[in-house]
């Protein structure tokens, strides 16, 4: 798989090393020639120079043969700029950093849904910490090709769950209605435009989830 990075910044480069050593391919889109050069003989993957919420750039990243782009600066409204363009050039799909929390809903209006805000996470997690609670990572219980997938329900798919014609791949496990209420799948349950479908599949069906949902 082809992966290509806005920006270069510390989960940018641990992200895309990982990515290396698993066998993909990944691309940095870097604007500072100086930091290109500094990770060029540490990072075996391919630089781009430029800006990366411009529209040439990111069609010189290649959008045809890309199966995800991160926007991953450290500026959030350059990662939603960056978003919207490479949506309107045809990326497949698009993962948007955000820093600033009150942007979240902006995302989903704009329809990025998968926007990442790491800082929830972390805080979410050490709250849990301190509260002594047993912390699993996700990564212990989805064992072999066991996969998540999730969605934001749109006004074509604002119907009953059971008649949303979810492809044979996948199970419906949860709803998470506005950014944080936790409701557990409900084949009568009517969904709203906004809420997160989560789905629990096999690595082979995210293919068939993406074409229905994305």
């Amino acid at each position: 798989m082809r992966f290509v990075f806005i920006g270069s910044g510390t989960l940018a480069v641990l992200t895309g090393r990982m990515l290396v050593e698993r066998g993909h391919e990944v691309v940095i889109v870097e604007r500072d020639p100086a930091t290109i050069e500094r990770f060029r003989d540490e990072l075996d993957v391919g630089f781009l120079h430029g800006d990366g919420t411009r529209p040439a750039i990111l069609r010189e990243a290649d959008p045809e043969n890309t199966d995800l782009l991160f926007c991953l600066t450290h500026d959030d409204q350059s990662n939603i700029i960056a978003s919207l363009v490479a949506r309107s050039l045809g990326y497949r799909r698009v993962v948007t950093k955000i820093e600033d929390p009150d942007l979240e809903h902006i995302c989903s209006e704009l329809g990025l849904a998968d926007s990442l805000v790491p800082m929830h996470t972390v805080g979410r997690y050490l709250a849990d910490m301190a509260e002594g609670q047993d912390i699993i990572a996700i990564s212990d219980i989805l064992r072999g090709d066991t996969r998540i997938f999730s969605f934001k329900v749109d006004e074509a798919s604002a119907t009953v769950l059971e008649e949303l014609a979810i492809p044979d791949v996948a199970r419906a496990i949860c709803i998470y209605r506005n950014g944080e209420e936790l409701k557990f799948a409900d084949p009568q349950m009517r969904l709203h435009i906004g809420d997160e479908v989560v789905l629990l599949t096999r690595a082979r069906g995210l293919k068939a989830l993406r074409q229905r949902f994305e």
